[in-house]
């Protein structure tokens, strides 16, 4: 049975949660070179049939792949040089001075202008060099995306080069209605930054298509992410105004967040424009669906991000300090899906289905055969043994972690709780010191009924607070963690595989198990 098929991604499996920025490399952030390949080898040898990415859309405010200038284009600070070197792009002598780069962290300010030097140097070699055969698949890409390529590329040519980073609300009017003139004008003086985008999302396209055949060929399936809402200063929102609730000067009505709960006072306000459904809903959401058909080409499966926003979003008036005075609003997520389903037949998809959710938002995801999501961390509260987040209490329809990328490493979740809230983890997992606490949480998300089983990265490796990926609330530091060169190795392989096998979750396999040849 093919790996592509959805009853064979949706069978018992364990997987594991890194993002492509975390892996070691020389280029100062991980990409898709020989690292990534690396770590499927990682995965197939730990039987492991599932590597889940965050969004791998291009980061925005915070380097946030939450906040993205794009909900359909790729990160092009992915691209791997070395790649580059191999197709032809980029000379060897390109890549003999590269900056001492931290190994344990992104330096985000110090990689992205080395990086887009050596992006600036790939096409003019590709402009000069390029096969016949190369330029032919080239033009093809830029015309099967064109219905996204070419704002985007015009966006952030205007973004950068004529605008200084500022968002599109402040560009002068011409430029913010998209009055053709003025386009004209912009895809003229900008031809070069407008040429070089095209070619970095082309080149993103080629190196991953790459990954995910190799990642498939090993029995490994890629788990994407997809935010439910983009961020108002990006090039879906300034190309696509009547997709959103904005008003006559192009500001939003409405913006996105959370209600106030036990976590805050004042609520969550993300910022986010909300959608304006009733045009999507003409059109049979054909925004949706071309995004969809994105995250399908880059992904086996699909989590999304908010679920519940799809039954009913809190919108807030926009301007307001925080997201107190706000209401619910129904969304068409039956009406959404069911156009979704037409269109692709099966959606294997995962529901981020965390914080307040109602009898409808639940309804919805079984209607569609969506899998949930259970946090392993939550279940410790108050000793309640018909806690929902206590593995004994799982469905099968849902997939397990010990947390995700916002919350806090096992390891550093445990040595912040209670006295009262340590009590019941260790007496639940049966452990005797936090050390064991971490890896009995693992076992007890392997031996759950749940469908998936997937951990982060830092988990696997026992680390503590300082290796966290995303802090909610924290204006920096995050999004850096890296993982350090041979931190894996046949220890966490052995320990993996064993939990695997004991917990059913091995098969079915379409390739033996290659040995790990390499720590990473």
């Amino acid at each position: 049975m093919a790996l592509s098929s959805y009853q064979r991604l949706f069978s018992r499996s364990a997987g594991v949660l890194a993002h492509i920025t975390s892996l070691p490399g020389r280029f100062g952030i991980g990409d898709m070179g020989k690292s990534a390949y690396q770590f499927v080898d990682f995965c197939n040898a730990a039987h492991l049939r599932l590597w889940q990415v965050l969004p791998l859309t291009p980061t925005g405010y915070g380097n946030s792949p939450y906040y993205s200038y794009s909900a359909m284009a790729g990160n092009h600070l992915l691209i791997s040089p070395d790649g580059l070197k191999e197709r032809g792009f980029l000379a060897e002598s390109d890549l003999e001075n590269v900056p001492n780069f931290p190994d344990n962290r992104v330096d985000y300010g110090a990689m992205i202008p080395f990086k887009m030097g050596l992006f600036e140097k790939a096409l003019a070699n590709f402009q000069a060099n390029a096969s016949k055969e190369e330029r032919k698949n080239y033009e093809k890409y830029c015309k099967d995306n064109s219905a996204w390529l070419e704002d985007f590329a015009l966006y952030v040519a205007l973004k950068t080069a004529k605008y200084d980073g500022q968002p599109w609300d402040k560009w002068e009017q011409p430029d913010r209605f998209l009055e053709k003139k003025a386009m004209d004008a912009a895809r003229k003086n900008y031809a070069h930054i407008i040429d070089l985008h095209k070619f970095l999302q082309y080149e993103f396209s080629v190196q991953w298509a790459s990954l995910r055949k190799y990642a498939n060929s090993k029995g490994v399936a890629l788990v994407g992410d997809i935010p439910i809402f983009v961020a108002y200063d990006s090039a879906d929102v300034w190309s696509k105004k009547d997709a959103f609730r904005l008003d006559d000067n192009a500001m939003p009505t409405h913006v996105a967040g959370v209600p106030p709960d036990y976590f805050s006072a004042t609520g969550q306000l993300w910022g986010n424009p909300h959608y304006n459904w009733a045009n999507m809903e003409k059109d049979k959401f054909q925004w949706w669906g071309d995004r969809f058909e994105k995250c399908f080409e880059l992904y086996d499966v699909v989590r999304v991000d908010h679920f519940r926003g799809f039954e009913a979003y809190w919108e807030v008036p926009f301007g307001m300090p925080n997201a107190m005075k706000g209401k619910w609003q129904l969304a068409p997520g039956q009406k959404l899906f069911s156009a979704m389903k037409k269109r692709f037949k099966e959606l294997p998809v995962i529901a981020e289905d965390l914080g307040l959710i109602t009898p409808e938002v639940t309804a919805l995801r079984k209607e569609f055969g969506m899998p949930g999501m259970k946090i392993l961390q939550f279940g410790y509260e108050g000793g309640d043994p018909s806690d929902g987040f206590l593995p004994h209490n799982y469905e099968t329809d849902c997939a397990a972690y010990t947390g995700t990328h916002d919350n806090d490493t096992t390891l550093g979740w445990f040595r912040s709780c209670s006295d009262d809230r340590k009590r019941n983890a260790l007496d639940y997992l049966r452990a005797s010191s936090e050390q064991e606490v971490v890896w009995e949480m693992i076992r007890a998300g392997y031996l759950s009924t749940a469908l998936f089983a997937i951990f982060p990265l830092q988990d696997i490796l026992t680390q503590d607070s300082s290796s966290r990926m995303n802090s909610p609330g924290k204006a920096d530091g995050n999004w850096e963690y890296r993982l350090l060169p041979n931190q894996l190795g046949e220890w966490h392989v052995n320990m993996l595989a064993k939990l695997g096998k004991l917990s059913n979750r091995l098969e079915p396999v379409e390739k033996e198990p290659v040995k790990l040849e390499s720590t990473l």
